[in-house]
């Protein structure tokens, strides 16, 4: 029987510094990176930023740090094995197909109502759940 051990790291600051962050600049920056990321996407030729830019809203609006993954197991030959993990992902046909059709207009909509919440205290905890969704809703991208 094979045993596989996930490990998943998470650096950052602590939740005073992010709160402090939020306060006094991840509310509004998260609001320019939004357009930004959406006025990219409109372009082909920006496209690559804005799906950067969009990936890194978390991390803009409160410092949230990506979380990374990996996997220790063995093989089957017994060695050990490290691999960097992730989620199984849609085919990239279909995502290409769902951003065109859906996930452009949607993502637009989606972060606008995001950064909306963002502004009250109350639908601060729904908006960043909504942020970390968002590359999901523009192209079915899973973290």
């Amino acid at each position: 029987m094979q045993q596989t051990i996930v490990i998943q790291h998470k650096s950052g600051p602590n939740i005073a510094v992010r709160a402090v962050w939020w306060l006094f600049v991840g509310w509004w920056l998260s609001g320019v990176v939004v357009v930004l990321a959406w006025a990219s996407l409109a372009s082909m030729v920006g496209f690559p930023l804005g799906i950067w830019l969009i990936n890194r809203l978390p991390t803009v609006l409160t410092l949230r740090p990506r979380s990374r993954e990996w996997a220790l197991g063995q093989d089957a030959e017994g060695r050990t094995v490290v691999a960097e993990g992730g989620r199984h992902q849609v085919a990239w046909y279909f995502r290409g197909l769902w951003f065109v059709v859906v996930g452009f207009w949607a993502s637009a909509l989606w972060m606008i109502a995001a950064w909306v919440l963002n502004l009250t205290v109350v639908g601060l905890p729904l908006a960043i759940l909504m942020f970390n969704r968002t590359p999901f809703v523009a192209s079915l991208y899973r973290y």
